[in-house]
């Protein structure tokens, strides 16, 4: 006697995996892989049912008793089944597509190295409203990274409606995100992927990088909010996560010991031979340094510049073609940059408005890597008789261009392993950090990253900006004239002549 085979009953299976997917989500919810992997068995059973059972199912509906019953509900039930799981495993395992021009929202490995290796929980306060620019922005740009870690909570907040909220985090404008995680909290105030990355590196890390300046020879203040102050260049490290002091050396014996950084911006004095044996101590001893020197000034740091094998040169820098339209021959927008970690796809141009420029010799720096980081252009010089109106190139004073006006140095050799390797950077201008202009974009950047990588943040430096798509233009004063005869007299000229055209064969009509 022939035995028959009971077939399995695959949709019953189906609809036991999708219950038990629900409780397990319900009792583990942390469990995404359990849950996952029973939602997407039961998803299977159920479109494998319904491919076996379809002819029979066809059959059955056809009967007049049926038509109108049981199989309908059954039919739209096993539908609603199917939709339902393919819902629950879409919202937790979403696929997005970018499909904008440059990438803009599919983050760098940089990034998600860094979002796999955080080490807390890190919570993102947003304040913006739905009309401002950046809300969109901010949204799609933080989605990518929510779906990219667990660890990432995100709300946002409209200042207009929640008005303490705001006033507790101190917030007086919007388009400001606050990423906070234990004792740390850092702020920005652009949804780039650079600042989203840069804040989330620094706000899962316990100790602050501390960013010492030098003061005592009329250096730029920290505390002056005027112009020529660095109020707000201290709030701009400040906000990136870091912690900024000042020192003394006509007091300290030495550099303090927790110094990252160590910044010397524009002294007017004279720094004495101590304090620069004490300085250059402190990059021996794999310290980093930052030295902005204006021109006309007694600073005397020629001696220790070269050490490194730097010499400052003479004069003050004019450039005909990069400098700002309009502006003062001294006024530089400087385009120029080599290929360097700080300098690495930067775009926007760094307004120096009044800088000197660099020279290194080789024999005497011969132990140092040189790399210059930002130069004029080939239609610059290095103008030494500023005492009259600068027009025209003097071949036997003036050094012809293009000129050096900041530079990065490392020892060639190799430090020993678990010593920190030195590094120093010189620019040939101050003000370009002060109050006036660091809120010039690429100010701003420029100086953040030469922080960054003195500061050796790599995860910062490493991730560099997307380019954008819509780029703004600053033009030189060549593009400026072009652009004036071009819009003011061409065009208008042409118009008039087409009229005047158009005119006259009306009227031989």
């Amino acid at each position: 006697m022939e035995m028959t085979r009971t077939p399995l009953p695959i949709g019953a299976i189906g609809t036991g995996l999708a219950i038990a997917g629900v409780i397990a989500y319900s009792l583990a919810p942390d469990k995404l892989w359990l849950v996952t992997l029973l939602e997407g068995l039961a998803l299977a059973s159920l479109i494998w049912a319904l491919a076996t059972h379809f002819d029979r199912l066809k059959r059955f509906s056809s009967q007049r008793s049926t038509r109108l019953g049981a199989n309908s509900a059954l039919m739209v039930a096993l539908f609603l089944a199917i939709v339902g799981i393919v819902n629950f495993l879409a919202v937790r395992h979403s696929i997005r597509w970018d499909f904008s021009e440059n990438q803009n929202y599919t983050l760098a490995p940089e990034t998600y190295r860094v979002l796999r290796n955080l080490p807390r929980e890190i919570s993102v306060t947003v304040f913006t409203r739905e009309k401002d620019p950046g809300y969109q922005a901010y949204k799609e740009r933080l989605d990518s990274y929510r779906q990219a870690s667990p660890k990432l909570t995100v709300q946002f907040i409209d200042p207009e409606r929640q008005p303490k909220v705001a006033q507790n985090y101190g917030v007086t404008r919007t388009d400001v995100a606050i990423f906070e995680s234990g004792p740390q909290s850092v702020r920005i105030t652009s949804p780039a992927e650079v600042e989203i990355t840069g804040a989330l590196v620094r706000v899962s890390k316990d100790a602050k990088k501390r960013i010492v300046f030098l003061e005592g020879h009329g250096e730029r203040s920290l505390e002056d909010k005027d112009r020529g102050g660095m109020a707000l260049t201290k709030e701009v490290l400040e906000k990136q996560g870091y912690d900024v002091g000042t020192v003394t050396l006509l007091q300290e014996p030495s550099v303090p010991g927790n110094t990252d950084v160590l910044i010397v911006a524009g002294p007017r004095r004279a720094v004495t031979k101590e304090e620069k044996e004490r300085i250059q101590a402190y990059v021996a001893q794999g310290g980093h340094l930052l030295v902005l020197l204006d021109p006309d000034t007694q600073s005397s740091m020629d001696d220790l510049l070269k050490v490194w094998g730097l010499e400052l040169g003479p004069g003050v820098l004019v450039d005909l073609q990069d400098r700002l339209a309009q502006g003062d021959l001294t006024a530089l927008l400087v385009r120029t940059f080599t290929d360097h970690e700080i300098t690495h796809e930067l775009t926007a141009a760094v307004l120096f408005p009044l800088a000197r420029h660099l020279i290194f010799h080789e024999e005497q720096g011969k132990d140092w890597d040189y790399v210059p980081l930002a130069r004029t252009s080939p239609r610059s010089w290095a103008e030494t008789d500023m005492k009259g109106r600068v027009v025209s190139y003097d071949e036997k004073a003036d050094v012809q261009g293009p000129l050096a006006l900041a530079a990065a140095l490392t020892p060639k050799q190799a430090p020993e392993e678990g010593k920190p390797r030195p590094a120093v950077v010189v620019v040939g201008n101050s003000a370009f950090a002060s109050n006036g202009f660091i809120n010039f974009v690429g100010n701003s950047d420029f100086f953040q990253r030469t922080v960054g990588w003195l500061s050796e943040e790599r995860d910062l430096i490493s991730l560099t900006p997307k380019d954008p798509a819509v780029r703004p233009f600053t033009p030189n004063p060549l593009q400026e004239r072009i652009l004036l005869y071009v819009q003011v007299i061409f065009l208008p000229a042409m118009t008039v002549l087409c009229g005047l055209l158009v005119w006259r064969k009306r009227r031989r009509l």
